[in-house]
């Protein structure tokens, strides 16, 4: 029972980084982010064990959130792609991290969404797309998440998903400017396919977007992925009041 939020350890998990930061109740940063390289191929052990180091140094926490590249459901890994989904299905990250930082509670979630949760108004069908190692999707309605779509894996351009065509692969091997014609093309087929009111666009690589982007299109900053772990917080003290 979550009477009130407190302080929150946030985890920002990447393909290229992790990143951690201490949050207050509406999402404020308290400590300056810490970031590490995302170990290759990493496994759920390795994983839990490097973010309990990146985290030692920052000050004590009362409740855990996590953002997660992948389908996540109930506390647990349902897919992992950038490491490999068969090792990591069903493994539950939320208790385990949560455990081995000294219990605080722990909620998880897909990182787009956690992301989105920081920048979205609440209004209408929102879309956030992430731009890093992949691309990452989250989608809102009246501010409410909708059911995780894993549009990252669907093909996008012949037998090319939305990761080969604009993942970081993708940037470094076609250049910025290909590149980003490539986002173009995925913000007019996503806005084909959903009609949405408004996107966002985050992550490491969108700062490397220069094209002229449509009026209901936005860049957002890259510390969404971590602020947004309070309103995952916020949801539980307002179901307690009620």
């Amino acid at each position: 029972m979550v009477r009130s939020i407190g302080r929150i350890l946030a985890f920002d998990i990447g393909g290229s980084y992790l990143k951690a930061a201490l949050i207050d109740a509406k999402g404020r940063m308290l400590t300056e982010r810490v970031k590490v390289p995302t170990p290759a191929g990493c496994l759920p052990k390795q994983m839990v064990d490097t973010l309990v180091r990146l985290v030692k140094p920052l000050p004590a926490h009362d409740h855990i959130s996590i953002g997660f590249p992948g389908v996540v459901r109930g506390g647990k890994v349902l897919t992992a792609p950038h490491w490999g989904t068969p090792t990591w299905a069903n493994f539950p990250l939320a208790s385990v991290l949560s455990r081995r930082l000294g219990g605080s509670p722990a909620r998880l979630i897909n990182d787009a969404e956690m992301q989105g949760l920081a920048v979205i108004k609440g209004k209408g069908l929102e879309l956030v797309l992430t731009l890093g190692t992949g691309a990452g999707t989250g989608l809102f309605r009246d501010g409410e998440i909708m059911p995780h779509l894993e549009l990252a894996h669907h093909p996008i351009y012949k037998s090319q998903t939305y990761n080969d065509y604009i993942g970081n692969a993708a940037l470094g091997k076609h250049g910025k400017k290909h590149w980003n014609k490539r986002v173009g093309n995925t913000i007019q087929i996503l806005n084909s396919l959903l009609h949405y009111d408004h996107l966002y666009i985050g992550g490491g690589n969108s700062s490397r977007v220069t094209l002229r982007l449509p009026p209901q299109v936005t860049l957002v900053s890259n510390d969404a992925g971590i602020e947004g772990g309070a309103a995952l917080w916020q949801s539980a003290v307002r179901a307690h009041a009620s």
